[in-house]
């Protein structure tokens, strides 16, 4: 559930507002709502912050687990985090040398050896040489006028040495010639790799000495956190409002509650002679959000802390439904019981060294089992084990199996008792029926679920129209997608005309939608709110259509699954029956049925998460806007 909230505010006196944060904190029970802070000190602070998280970086990029964490408390870490980014800062500039040394190595690699202070003595001498390197074609339009020696000649370019002898129009020629005359590094070849040595040398020292702090970065971590509390608290101490008053200046800020805390709250107030305020959350208040559910359905919270969803406080907590469904879901899309048998495996090592390690086994462990079982059952029903033809699975494991749905009987078709044996269904389709009833008991609960919210309004008829829908339309999906001539609208079963009762309820349905779903005390001005938006309004029904349909994904991906592993399975198993070629059919198998199990878990995320968080959740007319609960509190120490 959501907890209950109370919107407070607090009024103290201007020169108390340090000294209430600070028994607030040690309180640990009020959400402040965000401010802006300022002021010199914060911005040290955040460059604090700053420091450290990048000492923390710039060690985690050169690990080195040998070291044993030591705690060398805040000032230290400081001390170390300042040292790291001289030495960061050191490497930047050894690094850009070295690139330049490196691109100016490059351009004479094809000199060889250049050395310009023996060029400038042999100018003192009186031989003035230069370095050219031109096209051929250019070449050899030079005349006597210039005196050249050749180092290099290709098909395209002619690289030599220009030496000047005074003659008779040579300037004019070596003035031409500026454009192709080799610029002259400040020191020798030798010299620049001498450089890029010494310069490596000194990267390898800066890297050395960052990473011999590795022992150091708990104490970073510790750092950091402290850091961010002192930031929070700066922040609200500078943020909040003042107002002057005859004679003194007070201050005040608003926050949240939780409804249990609020007596504790009162008290603390009371104690210390502080106004408060409370007041019940509006719909225009930034109320955050604080989910309590018992242990079982708290399993989902690893993956909604990954997905980052967090529902308004005026939403709904689907918490135990999500995790319902995404098991479903997670099962189907996996479809394979060994691959499950592999989860559940990995799982149990990972749960057995945490248990033996006497650590708290981490919630997010106990739901990747879940997904594991429900894995192994989907397997079970469907038959489907390593991608593996029925005939290769035992036959225990596949009188285990649902008939209807299972691989053993892919080819039967199965005759509905309507149809007299005239028209039947293949396993697929059963199987595509199957999804479809998924997305008709997920819909359907996010509309009880607004229904029972509406229940003491006339809206409530609007929801029960959009049920009412759902139905109709659920059979209308069965007879475009799945088989028309199994469910055809002329179908009647013991006296009761079920294609025609679908139709009626649809347009029941949407007429009871169009009528009550904007209702606010008057039903015309309901009507007219619908009338408003007759496009969305007539859209929604097709978008309900598309939402069922769009169920249908859970098979397609776990038949795109089931195929790959076969191949996998077809490709490996002509290599296991030779002793020369099993190493390679082994590694096959474990990367084959690997990739296909990373695609599975992608195609979870892609496609069971949009489910709940798109399908389910526009029904429930949800938008995860929320964000959570987190009271102003003291540093927790780890």
């Amino acid at each position: 559930m959501i907890v209950p909230m109370k919107k407070v505010s607090l009024i103290i006196m201007e020169d108390k507002k340090n000294e209430t944060l600070k028994k607030l904190r040690k309180l640990g029970i009020l959400h402040i709502e965000a401010v802006e802070g300022s002021g010199k000190k914060l911005e040290e602070l955040k460059a604090r912050a700053a420091l450290l998280e990048s000492a923390l970086f710039s060690i985690s990029e050169k690990k080195n687990k040998k070291l044993k964490q030591e705690n060398i408390g805040a000032e230290k870490a400081i001390s170390v985090s300042e040292e790291i980014a001289a030495l960061g800062d050191e490497k930047k500039l050894c690094s850009a040398e070295k690139i330049t040394l490196t691109s100016e190595l490059d351009r004479l690699s094809a000199w060889g050896e250049v050395d310009p202070e023996k060029l400038d003595n042999l100018a003192e001498k009186g031989i003035d040489i230069s370095l050219y390197e031109m096209p051929k074609t250019e070449y050899e339009k030079l005349g006597e006028a210039v005196k050249t020696l050749t180092l290099e000649k290709t098909k395209a370019s002619v690289r030599f040495l220009l030496i000047k002898s005074g003659t008779e129009g040579e300037s004019e020629v070596v003035d031409s010639l500026k454009s192709y005359r080799l610029e002259m590094p400040s020191i020798s070849t030798a010299e620049i790799r001498q450089k890029l040595e010494t310069l490596n040398n000194r990267i390898n020292e800066i890297d050395e000495k960052i990473s011999s702090f590795a022992g150091c970065s708990d104490s970073i971590k510790k750092a950091i956190k402290q850091c961010e509390k002192e930031i929070e608290f700066e922040i609200y101490a500078t943020g909040m409002a003042n107002e002057n008053l005859s004679d003194v200046t007070i201050s005040y800020f608003t926050g949240f509650v939780e409804a249990e805390n609020l007596d504790c709250l009162k008290n603390t107030a009371a104690e210390n002679s502080w106004g408060l305020l409370v007041e019940e959350p509006g719909e225009e208040d930034n109320v955050p959000t604080k989910l309590k559910n018992n242990k079982f359905v708290s399993l989902i919270y690893p993956l909604t802390d990954f997905l980052g969803t967090v529902p308004g406080y005026f939403e709904y907590d689907i918490s135990g439904w999500f995790l319902g469904f995404i098991l479903i879901f997670f099962g189907i899309i996996f479809g394979d019981g060994g691959y499950g048998l592999l989860i559940c495996a990995v799982t149990g090592i990972l749960i057995a060294k945490t248990v033996a390690s006497k650590k708290k086994v981490p919630p997010a462990f106990l739901l990747i089992g879940l997904f594991g079982l429900s894995t192994i059952l989907w397997g079970t029903l469907t038959c489907t084990w390593f991608g593996l033809s029925p005939e290769q699975i035992p036959e225990w494991l596949q009188k285990l199996s649902v008939p209807v749905i299972s691989n053993v009987y892919a080819d039967r078709i199965w005759y509905p008792p309507w149809t007299n044996g005239e028209y039947g269904l293949t396993t697929a389709q059963n199987l595509q029926i199957f999804c479809f009833s998924l997305a008709l008991v997920q819909l359907t609960v996010a509309h009880i679920k607004v229904a029972a919210r509406n229940r003491k309004t006339v809206k409530i008829l609007g929801d029960i129209g959009s049920i009412m829908q759902l139905v109709g339309i659920f059979y209308v999906v069965l007879s475009f997608v799945v088989n028309a001539q199994v469910f055809p609208f002329g179908l009647v079963i013991g006296g009761i005309p079920v294609g025609t009762a679908a139709l009626i309820m649809v347009i029941a349905g949407f007429v009871m939608s169009f009528v009550f779903s904007n209702y606010e005390g008057n039903i015309v001005k309901s009507i007219l709110e619908s009338l408003k938006n007759i496009v969305s309004v007539l859209l929604g029904v097709v978008n309900v259509f598309s939402d069922i349909v769009s169920y249908i994904r859970l098979w397609a991906v776990g038949l795109a699954g089931a195929a790959i592993s076969a191949t996998v399975n077809e490709l490996a198993s002509p290599m296991l029956g030779n002793f020369m070629f099993m190493i390679i059919a082994i590694v096959l198998l474990v990367f084959g049925h690997g990739l296909n199990m990373i695609l599975n878990v992608l195609s979870v995320i892609v496609h069971g998460i949009r489910l709940n968080t798109l399908e389910f959740s526009s029904h429930l007319d949800m938008s995860w806007s929320g964000h959570k609960f987190k009271p102003f509190e003291e540093q927790i120490e780890n």
